[in-house]
């Protein structure tokens, strides 16, 4: 009967050493769970902020894409509009030479009356030049400096806002695969912190949440650097 109760007492020890090296009252304890606490509460929420940034600065991205794609066509076609006006202007020009070559001046007259405003002032300067006459005049009125073309002008400057805008879709997408990254980089300290809760040595679990920790101060520091939309 006395060696009955003695195994009792031992197996009592045994349990009352188990729940005493793995229980909250350890001493150094709280404290881990305390800042485990604090680490999984930030990760949520710098989480969903980063979510939330990531798909703001998709949108603007995909937003900015957009306009570059409406605008390039937009210049495209004014180029196109541009080119069918200089051909007009060959087109007239020639006929304009040809009838002046065969001596029709009545024909010649009907087709520098069809001259579009623009060219008109081109063909003023060319024909200063005497280019009937002198051989080193330049070939038509279209080679002249005063040759310009509006719709030229503006396919241009639509050309560059569509650049402009597809640099600012591809510098905002960038920004946005910043934050996912601070997304999945927030994921490993989520790991690790659970990680950590599952080992009873303490010196393992205080090295991952420390590790965590740090890991987190850096994601932290990434946020409040990068742009917020």
């Amino acid at each position: 009967m006395a060696e009955t109760t003695s195994d009792i007492e031992f197996a009592n020890r045994i349990h009352e050493s188990r729940h005493h090296g793995a229980g909250p009252g350890r001493p150094g304890q709280e404290w881990l769970e305390i800042l485990e606490a604090v680490v999984l509460a930030a990760v949520a929420v710098l989480t969903a902020w980063s979510g939330y940034q990531a798909a703001k600065w998709d949108a603007q991205s995909a937003a900015a894409y957009a306009r570059s794609s409406g605008v390039s066509v937009q210049a495209q076609a004014q180029q196109t509009l541009a080119g069918q006006e200089h051909l007009y202007d060959i087109i007239t020009f020639d006929s304009w030479l040809e009838a002046k070559h065969r001596g029709d001046e009545s024909l010649a007259a009907a087709f520098q009356r069809r001259f579009r405003p623009p060219f008109v002032v081109a063909f003023d300067a060319w024909i200063k030049t005497d280019p009937l006459n002198d051989p080193k005049a330049p070939p038509g009125p279209s080679f002249m400096p005063e040759y310009r073309s509006a719709r030229l002008d503006r396919a241009r400057e639509l050309a560059e806002e569509s650049r402009a805008d597809f640099e600012r879709g591809v510098a905002t997408r960038e920004t946005g695969d910043q934050y996912v990254r601070i997304t999945v980089f927030l994921a490993t300290v989520l790991l690790l912190t659970a990680l950590a809760q599952r080992f009873q040595i303490r010196a393992a679990r205080t090295g991952l949440l420390g590790i965590a920790f740090v890991m987190l101060v850096l994601a932290v520091s990434w946020i409040l650097k990068f742009p917020r939309a």
